[in-house]
């Protein structure tokens, strides 16, 4: 996997995306539909303008009314509950089954944004669309979860650069970040326990941490001075 193109080793959708994508015409026959679909292994397709502007994307769900409502008489109530998926099963090209408009993506956000936008809408794949809104490429579900693919090695190289170097700058840390799986342990010693919540919240956010361990201890208190006994300190 390639190494991470965004800011403080953010990954963005474009490092980890499918670039060779398939897709239709708004004027793709049904069954050409459902061909590519079968040969490509996927589940959905963008579908494009002329111009190569994604406008829409066609899915097994958009295709399954069809065959749903092959040979059944569906009740007025079920008719106005489902208009939308009845037009569906008597449409015969892309135009007809899309959903529109695209639930799109751009190649420079992060994989955080990427799976609330899947979250919130339901899907599985997005395209991603440039600055023109044509077709770039595809991310998946799958895609998304790239990251946790980083080495042991990695993570803990990232963890030292991108967030103990910064959170104790201008001194060495005492903190070390040991992983095993994906699971970040932090070991040493931490005199201000108010950063412990940061310091967790910041390994999380290093992408690929399956988990966050804390194991640190309070540094050894100071030896105190002695004082005489007329209260002077000691030399």
């Amino acid at each position: 996997m390639s190494a991470p193109t965004g800011s403080e080793g953010t990954y963005q959708v474009s490092d980890v995306m499918t670039h060779t994508v398939v897709a239709v015409g708004c004027d793709a026959p049904f069954k050409e539909i459902v061909a590519i679909l079968q040969q490509w292994k996927v589940s959905a397709l963008p579908v494009l303008a002329g111009d190569g502007r994604v406008i829409g994307v066609v899915s097994e769900a958009d295709l399954l009314p069809k065959e749903e409502f092959r040979d059944s008489d569906p009740t007025r109530f079920e008719q106005l509950r489902r208009l939308e998926d009845l037009a569906k099963a008597g449409a015969v090209t892309a135009r007809e089954l899309m959903s529109t408009p695209a639930v799109t993506v751009h190649a420079d956000a992060t994989l955080a944004e990427a799976a609330r936008i899947m979250a919130v809408r339901h899907v599985k794949r997005l395209p991603v669309a440039d600055a023109e809104g044509k077709l770039a490429g595809v991310v998946s579900r799958a895609d998304l979860l790239k990251v946790f693919l980083r080495s042991d090695e990695e993570l803990a190289a990232a963890v030292r650069d991108e967030v103990l170097a910064h959170l104790f700058l201008g001194y060495p840390p005492q903190v070390e970040a040991l992983v095993h799986e994906g699971v970040v342990t932090l070991t040493g010693q931490l005199d201000d326990r108010t950063r412990v919540p940061v310091l967790a919240r910041l390994v999380r956010a290093v992408e690929g941490v399956v988990d966050v361990r804390m194991d640190l201890a309070a540094p050894p208190p100071r030896p105190q001075r002695a004082t005489r006994p007329d209260g002077a300190n000691a030399r």
